[in-house]
């Protein structure tokens, strides 16, 4: 995949762009659907939910792209079907039993990555390391990606109507619970994808702050999803640049970027209002 650069960056600097680049434009496409669903916090909790999945795939298989891969999958809809289960059996609601369950499996992933020993590196899985990602890795994103905005394209009408009203999605023959589960996985894979390039912690900020950044100035739906995928793609770049020129950890630049552009956003916004006043 690097073979389309011919500038003089070392092979490693140019895998990291890709990956930059494709994931944050995946992330920045999907945080749309974040943000209009207003489950920013359940998705914190899933995010943080991988990492017993990964470290339990690494005990059992040893670490590698597609063991991490599906012990982070099978991990999200562990904590996720347990959540609406033990929800409707102690009558508490989904967001505390999500807020026990994911605290829980991520004390015991941590655990279980210290048992492992010192050759899997803990800081990589908690706060990525984007510079180590390998051609297979960019691979997979690419593939999730084009998967996730596609699937986020052809049903982003029905999505949005669900999102809003269900009771109207129900009237017009939209499938509202296929839909739910749809964008369930879709989440949960856009998640795994972004667990290598800045870790579980901090793969919520790429899933939600692009759409933050520029919804004060998007009213519709249809524009909303396309730029936020834009903004976060350019904003991932960005951080991983300034990441490398500072000495600092990629993934936590990267992150730091986004937060830092929604401040930047949100102070435009007020001062172009009071302009406009």
């Amino acid at each position: 995949m690097i073979e389309f650069f011919d500038f003089d960056i070392p092979p490693i600097f140019q895998r990291a762009l890709i990956a930059a680049l494709v994931i944050g434009f995946v992330n920045g496409y999907t945080s749309a659907f974040v943000l209009l669903h207003r489950s920013p916090l359940k998705l914190t909790a899933l995010s943080h939910s991988l990492l017993p999945g990964v470290a339990i795939a690494t005990l059992i298989f040893s670490l590698g792209v597609l063991s991490a891969f599906f012990g982070a999958v099978v991990a999200a809809i562990t904590i996720g079907v347990l959540t609406v289960l033990l929800s409707r059996l102690t009558k508490i609601s989904d967001d505390t039993v999500l807020a026990v369950l994911y605290t829980g499996a991520f004390a015991v992933g941590i655990m279980v990555l210290r048992h492992v020993g010192s050759n899997q590196d803990l800081d990589d899985w908690l706060l990525g390391n984007i510079l180590g990602l390998s051609d297979l890795d960019l691979w997979m994103s690419f593939g999730v990606g084009l998967v996730a905005v596609t699937m986020l394209s052809l049903f982003r009408r029905a999505l949005v109507i669900n999102l809003f009203d269900q009771e109207v999605a129900s009237s017009l023959d939209i499938r509202t619970r296929v839909l739910d589960y749809t964008s369930f996985a879709i989440l949960i894979l856009v998640l795994v994808t972004t667990l290598q390039a800045v870790g579980c912690i901090l793969a919520i900020g790429m899933i939600v702050t692009p759409a933050a950044i520029v919804r004060p100035y998007i009213s519709t739906p249809d524009t909303l999803f396309p730029v936020a995928g834009f903004v976060g793609a350019i904003g991932s770049a960005l951080g991983l640049f300034l990441g490398i020129q500072l000495d600092l950890p990629a993934g936590a630049s990267i992150a730091a970027t986004l937060a830092g552009l929604f401040v930047i956003s949100v102070f435009a916004r007020l001062l172009l209002f009071k302009k406009a006043v």
